[in-house]
């Protein structure tokens, strides 16, 4: 998972990948980034290569064969059932322990894992769900489709985008100097949420939860709660900005998946800025359509109940993602039902990131069982407010964890957007490419140190 984040990628893949972009005729150019993409692909892995060739043709051929049978809506539905089928199986064979027979039959090695699995075999899902229903017709054009899959600034993180809004992005490509300053400038924020604030944070929930959960002080896991769910946060989105980073500078302007959604003034704010292009996906192919059934309030209610329960378990194909997605869905139930009324912003804030932290612990822990365990040593079950441990951690990492609380909102750019000071602006406009090298040099440091915060998304 550390290869956008890695010295390799970064002063090697990355430089060789734009000059041979930018030498290559534009006509041919789409086939280069889908050469580029191969090459990355074989960079991970030949068998991950291979892999992902066969799944592209596989959902190629599928939509083909629905595309052809949309005259019988019946007939259509065959190879649309069985393509699902098939890419569902891909996620559940690689995500799960129930599928090992597969494993042996395509002789796939022990630690094989395709690496973005789950949002390109959603990606094709939705593609085929749309050729059946006519949204798009079915492009003949096997080098868009196999881009679509395997491009690989979008590979490891997304974003997860309709096979249209992918095409129209690459039919409006911008490759211009002023596009490739702002992917970089992206990218190296990417670079540093993972490798300064991600890393770090995940030390404070390595040590917070080095005790056992049954002698754990309240404090010391309420510091174990607040630094997971920030590390994932800095983790996910610094993935995501460095991959959307990375697109810019080939001139496709993905859209963001994370818009500062810890620290939203409503919890439904967070639900629609947390990974926001995969709830897209689940309400457009999912729960959408049930609505349409639904006519009862209480029953459009469960609906998106369960389809943030589904959320989950796309997160960590378990029992507590599926907890943690349920719960989270019925917070912003209860929330448009309670609180009707304006509410200070900060209040809103407050209850928030609290809320998202406590259902968090359902993501982190490795069972139920464990997660209710930790909750109890939340709320003083285990008898200890607090501890030596908990005061050395505090001592040791509270700068870090406000540093990074206030870096998680959108406050700075608020107030840059508000300040209506040209002089301002034009000043960090002209000293941010010095910035932006600065901040690249550190995190080249802090990679060569070494980090593990991508331990955190074994689960994931």
């Amino acid at each position: 998972m550390e290869v956008y984040s890695s010295l390799l990628f970064i002063y090697g893949f990355l430089p060789v990948s734009l000059l041979l972009f930018y030498i290559t005729p534009k006509k041919l150019r789409e086939m280069m980034l889908l050469f580029l993409s191969a090459a990355f692909c074989c960079l991970l892995s030949l068998y991950f290569l291979i892999f992902i060739v066969a799944f592209a043709a596989v959902n190629y051929i599928f939509m083909h064969l629905i595309s052809r049978s949309r005259r019988s809506e019946k007939l259509a539905a065959v190879p649309l059932t069985v393509g699902i089928i098939l890419d569902l199986v891909a996620i559940l064979a690689f995500r799960t322990q129930f599928f090992t027979w597969l494993h042996r039959m395509i002789r796939a090695p022990e630690s094989f894992y395709p690496v973005g699995i789950s949002f390109f075999a959603l990606g094709a899902i939705g593609t085929l769900i749309d050729v059946y229903k006519g949204r798009i017709k079915a492009d003949r054009n096997m080098v868009r489709f196999a881009l679509y899959i395997m491009f690989f600034p979008r590979l490891l993180m997304g974003p997860l985008l309709r096979y249209k809004v992918f095409t129209n992005i690459l039919d409006n490509r911008s490759e211009n100097l002023s596009g490739m300053g702002v992917g970089m400038t992206i990218f190296v924020k990417g670079l540093a949420k993972k490798v300064i604030a991600a890393d770090n944070l995940y030390m404070l929930y390595a040590a917070a939860g080095s005790s056992d959960v049954g002698e754990i002080s309240a404090v010391t896991a309420w510091l174990g709660a607040v630094a997971y769910i920030l590390c994932l946060y800095f983790e996910l989105s610094g993935f995501a900005d460095m991959g959307t980073g990375t697109a810019y500078l080939f001139g496709l302007k993905f859209p963001q998946s994370f818009n500062y959604p810890l620290f939203s003034i409503r919890l439904k704010y967070f639900a629609a800025r947390w990974q926001s292009q995969v709830t897209q996906w689940l309400r457009r192919y999912v729960t959408k359509p049930i609505y349409g059934v639904c006519r009862k309030r209480w029953l459009r209610e469960a609906v998106f109940i369960i389809g943030w329960g589904l959320f989950g378990f796309w997160y960590t194909v378990d029992l507590g993602g599926v907890v943690w997605g349920i719960l989270i869905g019925a917070a912003v139930i209860i929330e448009s039902r309670l609180l009707r009324k304006k509410i200070m912003n900060f209040t809103g804030m407050i209850y928030t990131f609290f809320t998202v932290v406590i259902c968090g612990v359902f993501l982190s822990g490795d069972s139920l069982g464990s997660s209710v365990r930790y909750l109890f040593a939340m709320v003083g079950g285990n008898g200890v407010l607090a501890d030596s441990d908990s005061f050395y951690l505090i001592k040791s990492y509270i700068v870090l964890l406000l540093v990074t609380m206030y870096a998680s909102t959108d406050l700075f750019r608020n107030l840059m957007t508000r300040s209506g000071k040209n002089r301002i602006k034009a000043a960090i406009m002209a000293v941010s490419p010095v910035l932006v090298l600065a901040v690249l040099v550190l995190c080249t440091a802090f990679i060569s140190y070494g980090g593990s915060s991508h331990m955190i998304l074994m689960k994931l």
